[in-house]
C-alpha cells in the first residue's frame, strides 16, 4: 500500500472512545515506570505537518509531566554549537522513573541540518556513522530507546500547510523553513532513506507510522509504544479522602473581601 493511498478517516467519536481506553493503559504504564524506575526514551521524527505535535499531545495529555517529560530544543546557542553535537540532547536524558519524548531529536542533523547545509557531507556522513554505536551505549545503560517516524503523503501535507496558511490559530505553525522543506520535497526523501538505512539498527529500530489520517495514527501510535515497553499493573490502595479538621475554623471567605478578582465575563 502506498503512503497515498485513500482510506475512510477515523471519526470523531471512534477516535475519542479508543483514545480513553490507550489513555488509562498510559496511565498504568506510568505508575509502573515509576515503580520500576525505567529510563526511557521516545523520538518523533517526520516530515513537517507529519503530526508529530498531535500525537505528542494525545500521548501526553492524561499523563503527569513529571514522568513523561517532553523534550523540544529551540536551536543550539554559540556556545552549544562549539560542544560534541550530542551534548545537549545527552543532557536530558531520563533518570530511573521517566519517560522523555524528544520532539525532534539529535536527528535534526539527519534531515533539516543535511537538507538545509547547516552542517557539511563530512559532519553528516560521521553522524550516521556514530549513531548506532552511541544508541547502543544507552541501550546497554538501560535506556529503552524508541525511534518513530511518522510518514505523512505529499497529497496530506500540502493539505496541512494551506490549513495552516488559513487558520490563524495554527499559522505560528508555519515558518519559512516549513515552507522551503515542502519545495525539498524530495531532498528530504531522500536524507530520510539515507537515515532510515544507517540508523535502523538491531538495538535501536525505526518503527514507521503512517499518518495521513491523524487520529488513526494517533491511536496506532499509543498502543505501539504500550507494546513496546513491558509492564504491569501496578496494585495500589484505594484513596480515601479524610475527614477535614475543625480545629482553628473561621469564615475564610470575609477576608477575601475587597481583594481583586478577575472579572466574570463569561
Amino acid at each position: 500500500m502506498s503512503a497515498e493511498a485513500p482510506a475512510a478517516r477515523t471519526k470523531r467519536k471512534v477516535y475519542e472512545k479508543k483514545l480513553e481506553k490507550l489513555q488509562v493503559e498510559l496511565c498504568h504504564l506510568q505508575e509502573w515506570v515509576k515503580a520500576e524506575k525505567l529510563k526511557v526514551i521516545i523520538i518523533f521524527e517526520g516530515r513537517d505537518a507529519a503530526g508529530k505535535g498531535g500525537t505528542i499531545k494525545a500521548l501526553t495529555e492524561k499523563v503527569s509531566p513529571r514522568v513523561f517529560r517532553i523534550c523540544a530544543l529551540p536551536a543550539p546557542s554559540d556556545r552549544q554549537k562549539s560542544q560534541l553535537f550530542l551534548q545537549r540532547y545527552i543532557e536530558q536524558f531520563p533518570a530511573g522513573g521517566e519517560i522523555v519524548i524528544f520532539d525532534r531529536s539529535w536527528y535534526n542533523r539527519a534531515g533539516v541540518e543535511y537538507v538545509m547545509g547547516f552542517c557539511s557531507p563530512t559532519e553528516h556522513r560521521r553522524f550516521l556513522e556514530l549513531c548506532p554505536p552511541v544508541e547502543k551505549f544507552a541501550v546497554d545503560a538501560g535506556i529503552i530507546l524508541i525511534k518513530l517516524w511518522l510518514e505523512v503523503g505529499m497529497e496530506e501535507q500540502e493539505q496541512r500547510f494551506r490549513a495552516r496558511i488559513d487558520d490563524p490559530l495554527r499559522q505560528w505553525k508555519l515558518s519559512p523553513m516549513d515552507t522551503e522543506s515542502y519545495r525539498l520535497w524530495y531532498n528530504y526523501s531522500r536524507a530520510r532513506d539515507m537515515m532510515l538505512k544507517a540508523t535502523s539498527s538491531r538495538h535501536a529500530p525505526w518503527t514507521l507510522i503512517r499518518s495521513n489520517d491523524k487520529r488513526r495514527a494517533r491511536l496506532n501510535c499509543i498502543s505501539h509504544l504500550l507494546e513496546a515497553i513491558p509492564h504491569k499493573r501496578v496494585q495500589q490502595e484505594r484513596v480515601r479522602l479524610p475527614k477535614r479538621s475543625s480545629k482553628g475554623r473561621y469564615n475564610d471567605q470575609a477576608t477575601l473581601r475587597g481583594m481583586k478578582f478577575v472579572e466574570e465575563r463569561y
